[in-house]
């Protein structure tokens, strides 16, 4: 058994403040929908509001982190044994099969979750963002909002991405049961450590 340094100490605090952030706009977009009542309709507006801007502000400063560190090179996506991933998640691991990519610092992540972490960075995230910007500024922009079809519309887009986000957020609580042991793939998301048999 051999110990590994993998992940950072700011990258787990971006996790982590992205988990209490996305939680928090599911859940206050949630009531805003009025699927739930806790906070009441305008604290859960002004939760949300602020919540969308703290997750732009930390993708912001993320995006930077990554570039100027070169950890960017992490979320590139490639076919390279990405047959075997297929292949490892959907029969081997249920036959205890070895893991066909081991984690390290120059490659944290196999090619299911590059792409799965791509297709958020660059398509779902963008589009999220985007449209509450709209959805928020339409008093600022309303020929812009009608030309792209309309508030109704933009709100749709919006409650769609949510729906990928929510969705990424139930495989990935699901992913990191598929450790080493049940907790493990959590601990390292804690401590920074990942341990290798």
């Amino acid at each position: 058994m051999s110990r590994v340094y993998l992940y950072k100490r700011y990258e787990r605090f971006w996790h982590w403040a992205q988990v209490v952030l996305i939680l928090t706009l599911v859940a206050t977009g949630f009531e805003v929908h009025g699927t739930l009542r806790v906070l009441g309709f305008e604290n859960a507006v002004r939760l949300h509001e602020a919540g969308g801007l703290g997750l732009v502000v930390l993708t912001l400063f993320t995006m930077f982190w990554h570039w100027t560190t070169g950890e960017v090179k992490q979320f590139i996506p490639t076919r390279k044994n990405f047959v075997d991933q297929v292949r490892f998640y959907t029969t081997g691991i249920f036959r205890s099969e070895a893991h066909p990519e081991i984690a390290t610092p120059e490659k944290k992540f196999n090619p299911i979750q590059k792409a799965a972490y791509f297709g958020l960075l660059i398509f779902v995230f963008p589009v999220q963002i985007a449209a509450g910007v709209l959805y928020l500024g339409t008093p600022l922009w309303p020929g812009l909002v009608d030309a792209l079809g309309g508030l109704r519309l933009v709100a749709l887009i919006h409650t769609a991405g949510a729906f990928a986000m929510l969705s990424f957020l139930v495989v990935h609580l699901y992913m990191i049961t598929t450790g080493a042991t049940l907790g493990s793939n959590l601990r390292s998301m804690l401590t920074g450590w990942v341990e290798h048999e």
